[in-house]
């Protein structure tokens, strides 16, 4: 027996009132248990939000305890390192962790078994060895260059290496889970279980008398990191017998490559774009900045959630409609997409301005300077808010490339304008630098995907009914 929303509001209000507000318990309704694709749609971006918003407040308290266990220093330690092993782990997917979001729904729209069991297959082999060849080139540059980095990087970056074929092989098993819309498969392990189990390895190893440094953190990340990719490949595995009919498989590696590479440049440097402050600053000033800049940031960071949300429940319908050719039906989604990610994103900005003082003062006393940062980080993150997905819905119409040369574009001149700013500004420096960059990535996104699609992809905009891709300019 389920719950019917509608009924609650008429019950909870009375008769007068509750028929006022049956249209928000009808939709609610809507959203929980209709099968239309835009309820799954929304459906799929509330969990996804809501299971962001559980994660941010895992992370957010795991963070403050790491700070408070290790210190300012080795905290900005193991922050540069940590976040540099991500960034790497994004990249050494080489791109099939979005590829294959665009080809699990065009597979099953074709009834092409064969080819959707190669993929599933080929996609995660592929990712796996290409990450563990980055980890073997990375253990041999630290081999021979480790005496220009400062010692108390060089053994947690060995640590980072050993993260990276399961952090790849996590990726791409989530870009398959979303591409099948099992929400849970797609979020839980990343953003829910591998935090927990970093926090709790962490704390255990305090316990037993190990040091509080950035070597034991990046222990724990490697315990969660295996824990949680191994224990996601058995589930996903298990579904996937259920789902997908066995048979013969049947690859088509050229292709593929050819889709994900573009992809690849376009993950590669969109995670580069949103991180590569925090490098950079790691590489001019000392640690216990980068720790400052780093809480600062993730404190903004639940305003990525939202475009995370509606992206994780977006990018496989416009595939799918872009597949079928169902124009009306996805300028219709585009607009809805629009209008979930920027405003719930202005709501949480205006809530982090409140009490975000507050939230930085938890992870230390001289952890409150970095308050005057979000004032400038917000700007980017709000004209990035105002196109939505435009990204994904570009790859997802094949005009991956042009993402790859805007998000080119876009880390060039984030870094330079970060090598520019930052010593002479220090960390105010990094958020201008990255602001600039994301009003330029949103300038340039807004008009490919108006020039290339024909949809006017900002928020404030009613735009013309979508064409398919020509590349004309209106």
């Amino acid at each position: 027996m389920r719950l019917s929303f509608a009924g609650a509001v008429e019950r909870a209000f009375g008769a007068r009132l509750g028929r006022r507000l049956m249209p928000v318990g009808s939709r609610l309704d809507s959203i929980l248990y209709d099968s239309d694709d835009r309820s799954v749609s929304q459906r799929i971006a509330v969990i996804a939000f809501g299971v962001r918003v559980v994660s941010a407040a895992i992370a957010y308290v795991s963070q403050v305890l790491l700070a408070r266990w290790m210190g300012d220093f080795e905290y900005g330690v193991f922050v540069v390192v940590w976040v540099g092993a991500v960034i790497l782990g994004g990249l050494a997917c080489l791109g099939f962790q979005t590829a294959i979001v665009r080809f699990v729904p065009e597979y099953v729209a074709r009834g092409d078994t064969a080819l959707l069991r190669g993929v599933l297959v080929g996609s995660r082999v592929y990712g796996f060895i290409a990450a563990t060849l980055f980890a073997g080139l990375g253990i041999l540059g630290l081999l021979g260059f480790g005496d220009a980095l400062s010692s108390y990087y060089l053994i947690p970056l060995y640590l980072g290496a050993v993260t990276l074929p399961m952090l790849a092989l996590s990726e791409i098993q989530d870009g398959m889970a979303r591409a099948f819309s099992w929400a849970d498969l797609s979020l839980w392990p990343t953003y829910i279980v591998r935090p927990i189990i970093i926090l709790a390895t962490m704390a255990l190893a305090l316990g037993l008398g190990w040091a509080p440094d950035a070597v034991t953190a990046m222990g724990s990340v490697i315990v969660a990191t295996y824990v949680t990719s191994i224990g996601q490949l058995i589930l996903l595995q298990r579904r996937l017998g259920r789902t997908v009919p066995s048979g013969p498989r049947q690859y088509q590696p050229m292709l593929w490559i050819g889709v994900a590479l573009p992809i690849f440049v376009v993950e590669g440097f969109f995670n580069l774009l949103t991180n590569v402050d925090i490098l950079v600053v790691g590489y001019f000033m000392a640690p216990d900045q980068v720790a400052i800049y780093f809480a600062a940031a993730k404190t903004l960071a639940l305003v990525h959630f939202v475009y995370f949300a509606v992206r994780a429940g977006g990018a496989q319908r416009f595939s799918k409609y872009y597949t079928s050719g169902d124009t009306q039906r996805l300028a219709s989604f585009v607009r809805d997409t629009l209008h979930w990610t920027f405003w719930p994103s202005l709501a949480l900005i205006l809530v982090i301005f409140i009490v975000g003082k507050q939230l930085l003062l938890l992870f230390g006393p001289s952890f409150g300077s970095g308050y005057p940062l979000f004032f400038i980080l917000s700007v980017g993150l709000l004209a990035r808010a105002s196109i939505g997905p435009a990204e994904s819905l570009l790859t997802m119409a094949g005009q991956q490339r042009i993402c790859a040369a805007i998000y080119t574009a876009t880390f060039l001149v984030n870094i330079v304008l970060n090598f520019a700013l930052i010593p002479r500004f220090g960390l105010a420096g990094a958020a201008f630098a990255t602001s600039v960059a994301l009003l330029l990535e949103t300038f340039a996104l807004y008009f490919a995907t108006r020039n290339r699609l024909g949809i006017r992809s900002f928020v404030l905009f009613t735009f013309p009914p979508f064409r398919r891709a020509t590349g004309a300019v209106l």
